[in-house]
């Protein structure tokens, strides 16, 4: 496209933002979650697929499901692998139910033709719409601080801890001071509300990690070899048998409010939600659907909306040309994988234990940035509030964004009925807290 043509159809103008800006918010999204090229493969390589396969499959999918945000929705929202989907696909149904990754693969692939089937009837953006206004501040809110509880691990600050679940980690460590180093530098350049602040921060940290050996230089140029294809692998017959049917819901459900919780919460950042309403919300839940349904047929997990977005709407993003961005340096990634490695580098400090110092900051700085919709809760109305709080904590403590909205709706219902007012919990609501009371009973 020719620069007045880029302008015209992603709306630049209209939406205050400029090429120059939506370009350093694709690049910082990427940056934030380039991790995934190298998690999904480690976690996937467990369930028994060839990790190079899986790394391929990832960049492709995630570069197509972003995409087609970009072109058919026009937001800058990334998608990519969802973290918590994979762990589900890899160890509770590979390893733990000791399922083939092929069926596995099928199992996930009819979850997500059953998503794209609801999403032309407008069965999720009724879903997103039903959200108590409420509900969806805590949702932005709780993502906020589900990203910073991340980047806190991934730094080191925050750890497991017997009895207490999670302390403080030892703050001395190098990877700790090295993500606690990336977090002033980020965070001065915040409050010095210089451009481009997240993106500068994760090279500044980079930087100092490189220059203190904490970081490996890895090369530049460098190409996966797969061994073994995951494309077109899946087996949907395999997965139809009547004993997958709890799993295959249990693929629906987290891909509904992941993807429901995910655009509320990036949505709210960025402002786009007017009336509690998302403009367009049919053609990003149809996106996304899509994104899911293509990444199953290249060989990974749920490929879904991803919250690390956020980074790049704080850096300026506000339509799908920061996607387009995005979505090239996916692709890219496959002949500069050694860079992208350095980024999302990970410090093994124990058994098991690996922290990512070079993007923990950004993280932490986006769920500064994300938690101030905590403020707009009518904390004035119980019946409005509780909910709204258990969405809030729920979310980064169960670790799980789908579970936290559960807890949310679940209350939203009981507290709404006990207090006498009926009128203010639609049909939908009452069916989606149904839904997850059986999806939590079959825990």
């Amino acid at each position: 496209m020719l620069p007045n043509s880029i302008e015209r159809f992603f709306q630049l103008r209209e939406r205050g933002t400029s090429v120059r800006t939506e370009c350093l918010a694709g690049v910082t999204t990427f940056l934030t979650m380039a991790y995934i090229l190298f998690v999904q493969p480690a976690v996937l390589k467990d369930a028994g697929m060839d990790d190079k396969a899986v790394l391929i499959a990832t960049a492709v999918g995630s570069a197509i499901a972003t995409l087609v945000m970009a072109f058919l929705a026009n937001y800058p929202i990334a998608l990519a692998p969802a973290m918590g989907h994979n762990f589900f696909f890899g160890y509770a149904v590979c390893v733990g139910m000791k399922i083939p990754w092929q069926v596995a693969l099928g199992a996930n692939f009819i979850s997500s033709v059953l998503f794209l089937l609801l999403s032309t009837v407008k069965f999720r953006e009724n879903i997103f719409d039903a959200v108590p206004t409420g509900l969806k501040h805590a949702i932005a809110a709780g993502i906020g601080l589900f990203i910073a509880f991340i980047g806190l691990q991934w730094s080191g600050v925050v750890v497991a801890k017997p009895g207490t679940f999670i302390g403080l980690g030892t703050l001395h460590s190098p990877p700790t001071l090295l993500g606690l180093g990336g977090l002033v530098i980020t965070a001065a350049l915040i409050a010095r509300k210089v451009r481009g602040a997240l993106l500068l921060g994760i090279l500044a940290t980079l930087a100092i990690g490189l220059a203190t050996g904490l970081v490996k230089f890895q090369g530049i140029f460098g190409v996966p070899r797969p061994q073994q294809s995951a494309i077109l692998q899946l087996d949907i017959l395999g997965a139809l048998k009547l004993g997958f049917a709890t799993i295959i819901f249990t693929f629906f459900l987290l891909a509904i409010f992941d993807t429901v919780g995910t655009l509320i919460g990036v949505s709210q950042q960025a402002g786009f939600i007017r009336d509690g309403k998302l403009p367009g919300c049919g053609r990003a839940l149809m996106s996304d659907a899509i994104g899911t349904t293509v990444g199953t047929l290249l060989g990974t997990s749920t490929v879904t909306a991803y919250i690390e977005s956020a980074a790049g709407v704080a850096a300026g993003g506000r339509t799908g040309l920061a996607n387009v961005v995005t979505a090239a340096l996916f692709l890219g990634a496959l002949l500069f994988a050694p860079l992208v490695a350095m980024v999302g580098a990970g410090v093994e400090v124990a058994p098991k234990v690996t922290l990512y110092p070079v993007t923990a900051p950004a993280l932490i700085i986006v769920g500064f940035l994300m938690a101030h919709n905590a403020l707009e809760i009518p904390w004035d109305d119980a019946s409005e509030a509780i909910p709204a709080f258990l969405t809030l904590v729920g979310i980064p403590l169960t670790y799980n964004i789908a579970d936290g909205i559960g807890l949310g709706f679940i209350s939203f219902v009981l507290l709404k009925t006990l207090t006498g007012k009926l009128r203010d919990i639609s049909w939908v609501s009452l069916a989606i807290a149904a839904a997850f009371i059986a999806h939590f009973a079959l825990k």
